[in-house]
């Protein structure tokens, strides 16, 4: 029996995917400019250079639109923490990996991160169940670093300490005054003091 081998993707199943991501993208920059409800898909569609109605070639509604931007953001997040988590190091190496990992990700893309709780109430019941499930799992994988690097903090405390490290981190977008690098900097040993204290540095 001979072994099969995949065929590549098409040029027209190319195209559709970048124009695909190309309109996530820019649902994000309009959503986070103007609100989920202030954006009508003629918009959208010409953010991109198509009409309103050809939205629909690539997603269901506007919805869904906004549903696919969150869950991948997500699911982009679980999967860098998890791999992060896997690396080799000490707990207070990873958590600072953590960190930076998650501040380059808000920097990259902001306005993903400014909608992701403001407009998570837009999404359907399901789509909203699905990003809350991503969320909760990212915070774990925090959770079990944090845990294994100050083994006395009680599980209230550690949910308290990561909840309002990821406000801090969420903010990068307001709060980087200072040039790129230092402004990182920054906001890491902030976050860094928030979740460990002299636990780190």
């Amino acid at each position: 029996m001979s072994d099969t081998v995949s065929a590549p993707p098409t040029w027209r199943a190319t195209q559709k995917a970048n124009r695909r991501a190309s309109l996530m993208r820019s649902a994000a920059a309009l959503f986070a400019q103007r609100g989920f409800a202030a954006v009508s898909t003629v918009e959208l569609g010409e953010a991109v250079g198509m009409s309103g109605p050809a939205l629909y070639n690539y997603f269901p509604s506007k919805e869904a639109l906004l549903a696919e931007v969150l869950i991948d953001a997500s699911q982009r997040l679980l999967d860098g923490g998890r791999t992060l988590v896997a690396e080799a190091g000490t707990p207070a190496d990873v958590l600072a990996r953590l960190v930076r990992f998650h501040l380059d990700f808000a920097t990259a893309d902001p306005d993903t991160i400014r909608i992701q709780d403001r407009e998570l109430a837009q999404l359907p019941a399901e789509a909203n169940h699905t990003v809350r499930s991503l969320q909760r799992q990212y915070v774990q994988e925090w959770d079990a670093v944090l845990a294994a690097l100050l083994p006395e903090l009680e599980a209230d405390e550690r949910e308290t300490r990561l909840l309002a490290t990821f406000g801090l981190l969420n903010s990068t977008p307001h709060s980087a005054v200072a040039p790129g690098d230092r402004s990182a900097g920054i906001l890491a040993a902030m976050a860094l003091r928030a979740l460990a204290g002299s636990g780190v540095g």
